[in-house]
Order: C-alpha cells, then structure tokens, then sequence
C-alpha cells in the first residue's frame, strides 16, 4: 500500500509539472497563434498502429502538387522516392518518365561549364526558384519548402492533448495527424472575399499565400471528387507520406518489437517463477 500510496503521488506530482509547465509553453508560441482556432479531426488512412498510406489518395495528392503548389514550392525528395515501398506506387518505368519531364542543370562537365540534361530517377524535384532571393522577389514572400512541412507544423491541442502531439511514437495516432489536419484546415480557411490573403486557421489569420486551390481545379482519372474538400485532403497525405516516407515500414518493426518485448516479459516472469518457486518464504 505505501508504494502504490508513492507511486500514486510521483505520478499526480508530474502531471501537476506540466498543467503548470502548459502556460509557459504556450507563451513562447509566435504572436497570434492562440488567436487560430484548433483545426477539426480528420479520418487519415495512416493513422493508429496498423495505418497505412492509400496509394490512390497518394497518386492524386502528388498531381495536386505537381500541378499546383509546384509552381511556388520546393519538395526536396528524389524522383525514385515515389516508387518506393510504402508511397504513391509509381512502376520504375513512370518514375523515369516522369523525371524526364524536369530539367537538371548539372555541371560542371569536363570542360568546366554547367549544362541542363533530363532529369533522372535519382535526382531531386527541382526547385521553381533559383534562389530564396528570386523567389522573395516574384511572390514577396519566400514559400516553404514541402518535404517536411507535415512534420514542422503544429497547433496547441491544450493539455494533456500536447503532451502526446510531442511524442515521436510511430502508430500512435495522434502526433502524425496534427500537421496534415492543420494543412487541410489552411487551405479551408480563406474565408474573407475582400482579403485573399486572410486565413481563419493560420497564425494571425494573414497568410502570404492567397488560395491556392478551388473546386475542379484538377481534373482527376480515377472519379474521385474535383473538389477543394478532397484535393485538400490529398494533398496533406501526399505531404505527410513525403515527411515520413518510411512510416509504414517503421510501424511494422515497432509493433514486431514490440510483441517481441511482451513475450520476453512473460518469459522473464515464469523463470523468475521457477526459480524462486523453492525458497521459503
């Protein structure tokens, strides 16, 4: 009883810390960040410890950034990426087509000046700009770079919710979904007719980017919806996919490890049973 009684008051000690810790954490967030709703819950395929990326969703996802956010943002990923295991599902013959279609400037060859070929499987996704300078001069602002924005983003879920969004635990449901709701919520927000430029669910609610997509926007082939609501959501999973390319493969080792370290304590358990199953007590 007095070690459950101690137990009982370490545990209540340290979540009294961090409800205390919480207004702290939250005053060192950028101004006007409080000032943005919490975006809803979205059904991600990818979610919990058995999710997995729906390849189709995926597909799409990427022809929406190929198509649309391509034209302002850099995704620092290689070609071959996107036939990998785990991702959108491309064949290696796609995957050289389509690097193909970019140009590379490469160099310096053997006569010491830079050159453009086609692009190659291993190759990364070119950026639309040459420099953040180029790029700050044609948009006024310099946009974020793609690969890892589902990971970097994040929005206050208040306490205990922010203690579990903070945890880098493949499978657990949560942490991984915080980026791409608030994505899906972002391209959701333009709400004002008279400000473009107004967005309810980004920090401050000014956004440097106007709204970027809209209903039949992008035509798809497998008769999903052309709809914002859909390229939205597939967007934020090709994006999410893009920042964890290796999800899948990692919640298969961890849920292996897992059942591995629970038959090891049960094998631990019954031999410390049999052991001291003589001595007196």
């Amino acid at each position: 009883m007095a070690f459950t009684r101690k137990i009982g008051f370490v545990a209540a000690a340290v979540f009294a810390a961090v409800a205390i810790a919480s207004p702290v954490l939250r005053a060192e967030e950028p101004p006007g960040f409080a000032e943005a709703p919490s975006p809803e819950r979205q059904n991600w395929s990818f979610s919990g410890f058995f999710g997995t990326f729906d390849k189709p969703q995926l597909q799409r996802g990427f022809k929406v950034y190929k198509e649309v956010c391509s034209n302002c943002h850099e995704l620092r990923i290689p070609f071959r990426t996107l036939g990998q295991p785990g991702g959108p599902g491309f064949s290696e013959d796609q995957v050289k087509a389509l690097a193909a279609t970019y140009t590379i400037h490469d160099g310096p060859n053997l006569a010491g000046d830079m050159f453009d070929r086609p692009g190659r499987a291993s190759d990364y996704f070119p950026p639309p700009f040459p420099n953040p300078e180029a790029a700050a001069a044609a948009l006024g602002a310099v946009p974020p770079e793609m690969s890892l924005i589902a990971k970097s983003i994040k929005f206050e879920r208040g306490f205990p919710n922010f203690v579990f969004d903070a945890l880098p635990i493949p499978g657990l449901g949560i942490y991984q979904e915080v980026g791409p709701d608030l994505i899906y919520a972002i391209l959701h927000g333009y709400t004002k007719e008279d400000d473009p430029n107004w967005n309810l669910y980004f920090p401050g609610h000014k956004i440097a980017m106007a709204k970027p997509l809209a209903d039949g926007q992008v035509d798809y082939t497998d008769g999903a919806p052309t709809t914002l609501s859909q390229y939205s959501k597939d967007v934020a999973a090709f994006l999410a996919w893009a920042a964890e390319p290796t999800l899948e493969v990692r919640k298969r080792v961890g849920l292996r490890v897992m059942l591995f370290l629970f038959l090891l304590a049960g094998l631990v358990y019954f031999a410390k049973k049999r052991v001291w199953s003589d001595v007196a007590h």
